[in-house]
């Protein structure tokens, strides 16, 4: 049975209905500063912590609930005859429930604050008062999420007791909590790329009907710090994303966003289907769908200038079941919008350049972003690339960033021909885009050629200038096949593998 609660919290939503309840239930409160005042000032009785312990509030409220009649009285095993003796010498009052949401520092550490402020939201007493009623769930009910508080109120009005399962999925919840928020002060201190311990700050956004099958469970979680795209998008239609919609749009978000031309990008099972730049959104458009239009089917459409009517009225024509811009004209958006089951995003948050991780059975990779696309520029054959080759084989190589290995880009004005990837060695991909290309000009590699096979290959579909990492020691038989053929070849010192 409750006989005394202890509430702090930042966060009020809901406190005036809780606290009121357990008045009625005949529980006393102890309270804290600021929510022992809230409480006074909407007629709530509340004993001030100060009077319980016998201590000021000191150092700026720093102090305020670490001492040892409240720790005490909420860790006490009520089962100890030992424990409970020793708290009737002492003279303390076992705590029975514990109400404490903590300091905002998920917010606060991205917000335009100085460090020191940043450093004052860092909790330290919610912190040990949860912990403490976390471990001794038992006898101790313990409230660290507001959306808690209608059950339990429920609960306590049908029964005189929380069962157990309850109050282990409470505490567990608080070292759940407990595990993101330390996360995220870590990472906030720490000044190391790669720290002896990776400490992970995500919380859960939303469950998803299923993963990338339907026989697989999935959920998605989002970073409790940054201002990073997959956060910060609102979807103003449509269905519910799915975790292969989540998946593939940041991948359509991140290749479009590498341009700072009108641009569009085309992506279906996670890889560009089609991307081009145009004079206008319409011309990136319809260059992006005949560069594929048959994988786009079904696919996501990224732009990243404010999509148009006119674009819209294009788009529409074809099923997709994502459209993702920075904004929308008001009569694009309405057309859009009559496609009932096609999700429209909004979104103005630029990629970050933060890190990239992958998970395997028992460990977890952790790696910088691939956010450097040359090292250099070498033209190494005889015929060098005129202006307009190079800017195209540039365009190419932004695309095969975000094409699975092994990716090949053939291009035509700022328009991809042809892609080919995910096979597991270089020629079939090669023959794959040059035969979808037809006319290309440029051809781009994420990596270099171990053999001079995609050389020749692209002087059979009358290819003028190549890109590639280079880096093979074959290297001299694809730059010979090169200047056999009159095909410039550029070398650029980064490969991307993309796996």
């Amino acid at each position: 049975m409750i006989k005394r609660a202890l509430i702090s919290v930042y966060n009020k939503d809901g406190l005036l209905e809780l606290a009121k309840f357990l008045v009625n239930k005949d529980v006393e409160i102890i309270s804290t500063g600021g929510t022992y005042k809230y409480l006074q000032d909407n007629n709530i009785p509340a004993v001030e912590i100060s009077k319980i312990t016998g201590f000021d509030e000191i150092l700026d409220g720093r102090v305020k609930t670490l001492h040892p009649i409240i720790h005490a009285g909420i860790l006490a095993r009520r089962d100890s005859e030992q424990h409970m003796n020793t708290l009737k010498e002492k003279n303390i009052t076992p705590i029975d429930m514990v109400v404490v949401n903590l300091y905002p520092f998920f917010d606060k550490v991205e917000s335009n604050i100085s460090f020191d402020e940043k450093v004052e939201f860092i909790d330290i007493g919610g912190p040990t008062m949860i912990r403490a009623a976390a471990k001794n769930f038992k006898d101790v009910l313990v409230l660290t999420d507001v959306n808690d508080y209608a059950d339990i109120i429920e609960n306590l009005d049908n029964n005189e007791e929380v069962n157990f399962n309850t109050r282990k999925k409470l505490a567990g919840k608080v070292f759940n909590l407990m595990s993101a928020y330390d996360a995220s002060i870590a990472n906030f201190l720490l000044d190391e790329e790669y720290p002896e311990y990776l400490s992970l700050s995500y919380k859960k956004s939303s469950s998803l009907r299923y993963g990338e099958n339907p026989h697989q469970s999935a959920a998605y979680y989002v970073s409790t710090s940054g201002n990073a795209p997959m956060k910060n998008f609102e979807q103003l239609n449509g269905k519910e994303l799915s975790y292969n919609n989540i998946k593939d749009m940041d991948i359509a978000w991140k290749a479009v966003n590498e341009f700072e031309e009108i641009c569009c990008v085309a992506v279906k099972h996670n890889s560009p289907c089609g991307a081009a730049i145009g004079e206008s959104l319409f011309d990136a458009y319809t260059k992006t769908f005949n560069c594929d239009s048959t994988s786009i089917f079904g696919g996501i459409v990224a732009v990243n200038k404010k999509l148009d009517f006119k674009t819209a009225e294009e788009i529409s024509k074809i099923f997709l079941e994502i459209v993702i811009a920075p904004d929308f004209e008001k009569e694009a958006l309405a057309l859009l919008q009559k496609k009932k089951n096609l999700r429209i995003i909004k979104c103005d948050v630029k990629p970050t350049n933060g890190f990239e991780i992958a998970k395997v059975d028992g460990g977890m990779l952790l790696q910088s972003s691939d956010n450097k696309l040359t090292a250099k520029t070498e033209v190494v054959t005889d015929k060098k690339p005129t202006e307009n080759e190079m800017n195209n084989l540039i365009f190419a190589m932004k695309i095969c960033k975000y094409v699975k290995s092994n990716a090949i880009v053939v291009v035509k004005d700022f328009m991809a021909k042809g892609i080919g990837g995910g096979q597991v060695n270089r020629i079939w991909p090669t023959c794959q885009a040059l035969d979808r290309a037809g006319d290309g000009v440029v051809l781009a590699s994420d990596a270099f050629f171990p053999f001079d096979d995609v050389a020749k290959e692209a002087a059979k579909h009358g290819i003028k200038a190549i890109m590639q990492p280079g880096g093979s020691i074959r290297d001299k038989d694809s730059i010979k096949a090169c200047n056999e053929n009159g095909i410039s070849m550029v070398f650029t010192g980064i490969r991307h593998f993309k796996h």
